[in-house]
């Protein structure tokens, strides 16, 4: 049974929850997180939960297994669809697990299986995790950004949100005082085709700042992220003692109206 005690109890934990999601959009452009046990910082600009591991595949690999972890993955997405092309006329791509390194590179192909893989285990609660995107199709540093529109989600992160530098030398590079990130790496694909040439895909230099084109087959390191905030659902007997907690609350509020 609830006394006034727990009830102030559970309106200072509402009050407390509610202004933690507020600030989510409400402070700086990174927010850092965790949801299901998993670390994870929300960018505002972006609009995007990106993992806290720069190289979580590698993680993975070091914590499971390299072989498990990649025959989970196949084994989720044995075959890759892509736009076909002069050295795959199909557009399927079989995967193998040549296609990985222990070290988190991989091809694109793989790359791709892994946000899938990553979305069939539901990681840290999301199904909606993805490579990130290129929406202004330039190549060369200091790639302009394209406002809300959904992707540049790497430039957004690197420009915007770190405010690092383009090119080479002291003071340019990925920068991240606030430790908000780990693991962090120099090149990572994304999951944009080059249109004229879909042999290739976009990828973006965390080194220096750019992004380029280069065959899928090649191996880089990829980097997930979410779409919007990634939101853990109570567990049902949580969720029954909030809502109990709640009708005392408001019966508490009505009595005193009374």
């Amino acid at each position: 049974m609830f006394n006034f005690s727990q009830i102030q109890l559970f309106d200072k934990t509402l009050v407390t929850g509610i202004l933690a999601i507020n600030s989510l959009g409400a402070n700086a452009a990174l927010t850092s997180y965790s949801s299901d046990g998993v670390d994870l910082v929300y960018s505002s600009v972006s609009d995007v939960t990106w993992t806290k591991d720069g190289n979580l595949l590698r993680t993975l690999f070091a914590d499971q297994g390299f072989n498990k972890v990649v025959g989970a993955i196949i084994a989720n997405s044995p075959r890759i669809s892509n736009t076909p092309h002069i050295f795959n006329s199909t557009g399927i791509y079989t995967l193998t697990a040549s296609d990985f390194s222990s070290n988190g590179i991989t091809s694109w192909y793989g790359a791709m299986a892994y946000v899938n893989y990553l979305n069939s285990i539901n990681y840290a609660g999301s199904n909606k995790w993805t490579l990130p995107t290129v929406a202004n199709t330039t190549i060369g540093y200091n790639t302009v950004t394209n406002g809300s529109t959904r992707g540049d989600e790497l430039v957004e992160l690197y420009y915007e949100e770190l405010d690092s530098k383009a090119g080479s030398g002291q003071g340019f590079g990925f920068k991240d005082p606030d430790n908000k990130f780990i693991n962090e790496r120099g090149i990572y694909w994304s999951g944009t085709e080059y249109e004229p040439y879909p042999t290739n895909a976009w990828l973006f230099n965390n080194n220096f700042g750019g992004q380029d084109i280069i065959n899928k087959r090649g191996r880089f390191y990829a980097w997930a992220f979410s779409l919007g905030q990634v939101v853990t659902v109570p567990e049902p007997a949580n969720s029954t003692m909030l809502l109990a907690g709640l009708g005392l609350i408001a019966y508490a509020t009505r009595q005193r109206k009374v």
